[in-house]
């Protein structure tokens, strides 16, 4: 399939399944490529997708961008997860160590530049990973930022080269919670204490009554996005 044809398929089946359930995209996209991933930050969204994975498809591939600045909490809801559904998650990892990172651009370079840190401990490590699938799944929600309110449930990513299924692209953050208390699915307990979103240790605070549930994220700057997506 060349890229005019796969940008034809997104577009087609974008309409198409709009009204789709998240499963049934799901099995659209693990049926129809079967070189697929599911990139899991272990956030509320992704946990509900990998119960949903387990039950149609448990073969498929789950990895995570291990940073190496995560909350100690993900880690262990990594780990409960991985107990409960007996999933290894693909752990995915920079090119340099933290020290390395420190030597060469300076100490906290999330502070001093918060875009080059994402960029080596996230970006560059999704464009390898992602580099040997034709298709992933990702968690991401169009009322979680404004940057995410265009996105399709069927999409071609062309900035790593691949079809990129959004399943849960319509729901709201109570959709995902019903889901998560009806089906029992392990969840990271930060989001009990005002962590709506959840990313790296260092850029990630507690978001206060009436603030923007995305707030906690990169406090202080500009910042919005770590490049995953936008």
């Amino acid at each position: 399939m060349n890229l005019l044809e796969k940008e034809e398929l997104a577009r087609t089946k974008a309409e198409e399944l709009e009204s789709a359930s998240p499963e049934d995209i799901i099995r659209y996209a693990v049926d129809t490529f079967p070189n697929i991933t599911f990139a899991c930050s272990f956030g509320a969204e992704d946990v509900v997708l990998v119960d949903m994975l387990q039950k149609i498809s448990p073969s498929t591939d789950v990895f995570y961008l291990d940073t190496d600045f995560h909350f100690k909490e993900t880690y262990e809801t990594r780990d409960l997860m991985q107990e409960k559904y007996n999933l290894d998650f693909v752990r995915v990892s920079p090119k340099i160590t933290p020290e390395e990172q420190e030597a060469v651009h300076g100490a906290e370079l999330w502070k001093s530049d918060p875009n080059a840190c994402c960029n080596i401990r996230k970006v560059e490590p999704l464009t390898r990973i992602l580099s040997q699938y034709d298709a992933w799944i990702t968690g991401i929600r169009r009322d979680q930022a404004p940057t995410r309110a265009n996105s399709k449930k069927v999409e071609y990513d062309a900035k790593f080269g691949l079809m990129k299924f959004n399943p849960i692209a319509h729901w709201t953050s109570e959709d995902v919670w019903d889901y998560i208390r009806a089906n029992n699915v392990v969840y990271n307990p930060l989001h009990d204490q005002n962590y709506p979103s959840i990313g790296c240790e260092y850029c990630t605070r507690q978001v206060m009554p009436g603030e923007d549930p995305r707030a906690g994220r990169w406090s202080g700057n500009d910042k919005t996005e770590c490049g995953l997506h936008k």
